[in-house]
């Protein structure tokens, strides 16, 4: 959510200062530029907190401590599972891998002499 914040208040920034400059007739590629480059100057001096807050939140979610994301379905699966698992103690799950099939080979005789 802080970095979510953090973008808000930099388009917030953004998109005046473009209008503006367009609106100045610098054209489209200048007035991208200077309205990037005072936005970024403007972030970087004001909005220190959040932008510590969002580059905290992207570390976190970065650095692999972080808990997977679930849909819906999966955390009602994971319920579903856990449940089964309180009602029925004696089942034990062992989630080894995905099973291969086993082939076997038809034996050949050798032939007599």
């Amino acid at each position: 959510m802080a970095f979510l914040r953090y973008s808000l208040i930099r388009l917030a920034l953004f998109a005046p200062l473009f209008v503006l400059f367009m609106f100045l007739k610098l054209g489209a590629v200048l007035s991208v530029i200077c309205a990037a480059l005072i936005a970024f100057a403007v972030s970087y001096l004001f909005f220190q907190k959040q932008r510590d807050d969002a580059a905290a939140a992207i570390h976190g979610r970065l650095s692999g401590k972080a808990k997977p994301l679930r849909s819906e379905g999966e955390l009602a699966d994971a319920d579903a599972e856990d449940s089964l698992l309180d009602a029925h103690p004696d089942i034990t799950i062992r989630n080894s891998g995905p099973k291969t099939r086993e082939t076997k080979t038809p034996e050949t005789k050798a032939p007599e002499a």
